[in-house]
């Protein structure tokens, strides 16, 4: 019987690889949701506090990969994936049929270079993003956007459906597109909310009542209630970080040159967030871009 004919086990052990802010909390999850979890990561230390909650914490990543059913990586980009698939032993560990689930954010086409070296070993794949931050991930309430083999995405549906809301949206590759896809407009409203309510700020209106009073009309979002309350209390604690928002647009632009879409307003986003990093609020939360618009127009 070869790889690709061999029934899928059902899901009952899980590595999570990549314990870090969005790692954690998914982790623990899936812990208290009964599977037997195997954690690594870079900084053990992180993955250490898992261990009350029933995790096997791993030195390597072919040690933690050894006995699952089903890997989930969160790492930080594309080439820290491709380093822990293929190059730090990981393929080394894994079972023929085992499924891989990459849900960190990187570019479609690395998605599916992933994919297809995986299969060559009878390894399946979905790369499957999420947007929703910690919060969601500690509510249960990501949205998840998978891209891959639709018996895979059936196959890690119930995972899923632990950590919020799942949705196939596609072959290999598309899931990475559709975040690509959420990031753009979370980027680009983030900073129409913070120069709208700057513009009102400068103009002499209350800023805290100019976003009550636009609630519930067409211009409310879920940016404006969340990170425009941030921008309000000048919030700035890292949940999404700008340095991951400028990632993002970048891996938005990489991927409309190859494929020959013209995306200006995802440009100036991108050099705008470039522009806010290159001033000192890598680290900050997204909606810091506030801070960099405010500098501009001398309210800093």
């Amino acid at each position: 019987m070869t790889p690709d004919t061999l029934t899928p086990s059902p899901v009952q052990n899980i590595a999570v690889l990549g314990i870090g802010m969005m790692g954690w909390p998914i982790a623990r999850r899936l812990c208290e949701a009964g599977y037997q979890v195997s954690a690594w990561n870079r900084s053990p230390a992180k993955a250490e506090r898992l261990r009350p909650f029933g995790a096997q914490v791993c030195d390597t990543p072919a040690l933690a990969v050894a006995q699952a059913d089903l890997v989930i990586t969160l790492l930080e980009d594309g080439k820290v994936v491709e380093d822990v698939l293929f190059r730090q032993g990981t393929t080394d560990g894994l079972r023929p049929g085992t499924l891989m689930v990459d849900m960190s954010s990187i570019q479609p086409r690395q998605a599916r270079d992933h994919a297809a070296r995986l299969a060559a070993i009878g390894v399946q794949h979905l790369d499957a993003p999420v947007s929703g931050g910690t919060v969601g991930a500690e509510q249960a309430t990501l949205a998840i956007m998978a891209g891959g083999k639709p018996a895979d995405f059936e196959r890690a549906r119930p995972v899923f459906e632990h950590l919020g809301r799942p949705t196939h949206v596609g072959p290999h590759g598309s899931g990475q597109l559709a975040k690509l896809a959420n990031q753009m407009i979370v980027g680009i409203t983030i900073g129409a909310v913070a120069e709208a309510l700057l513009l009102c700020e400068k103009g002499g209106a209350d800023m805290a009542k100019v976003r009550q009073a636009i609630t519930g009309g067409f211009a409310d979002s879920r940016i404006l209630q969340v990170h425009g309350q941030r921008m309000v209390e000048r919030d700035f604690a890292k949940r999404g970080a700008i340095s991951v928002q400028l990632k993002d647009m970048r891996n938005a632009m990489t991927t409309a040159r190859e494929i020959g879409f013209e995306a200006p307003i995802t440009a100036l986003f991108e050099q705008l967030f470039a522009q806010a990093a290159d001033h000192g609020l890598a680290d900050l939360d997204h909606s810091a871009l506030f801070v960099e618009l405010a500098s501009r127009n001398g309210m800093a």
